[in-house]
């Protein structure tokens, strides 16, 4: 596992803490991210749009503020989540005291035929 803390990530305010669960290229070219972000209070990820891909946010810790594509505000808690689809954009926030911990998985567009070599087995 690799961890990593990015500044100012996507211009949101203060630390966003990385521990990659997977690195991409040991996802077979279906996902780009999946990892553990930690928030600490007042930090966030910068509002950002989500071009060939799809971002899914799932909630272990905390309380998650979420810009939903400009549209709503959402507040989400632990075991919730929020897929944002691409073409469509989002920021997260941790508004409180307690440590925000999300599972961040980015899930590529294009879509395989995983069935190619494996006949009637795979059905």
């Amino acid at each position: 596992m690799r961890s990593v803390d990015i500044e100012h990530f996507f211009d949101g305010e203060g630390v966003v803490h990385f521990d990659h669960i997977l690195e991409e290229d040991e996802m077979n070219e279906m996902n780009r991210v999946y990892a553990k972000v930690t928030l600490k209070k007042g930090c966030s990820v910068g509002y950002h749009v989500h071009h060939g891909d799809s971002e899914d946010y799932y909630v272990i810790k905390g309380t998650a503020t979420i810009d939903d594509n400009h549209e709503r505000i959402l507040t989400l808690y632990p075991g919730e989540h929020h897929l944002t689809p691409a073409k469509k954009g989002h920021s997260l926030m941790n508004l409180h005291d307690e440590d925000l911990e999300v599972m961040a998985l980015i899930i590529y567009d294009k879509k395989e035929d995983s069935n190619e070599n494996c006949g009637n087995m795979c059905q």
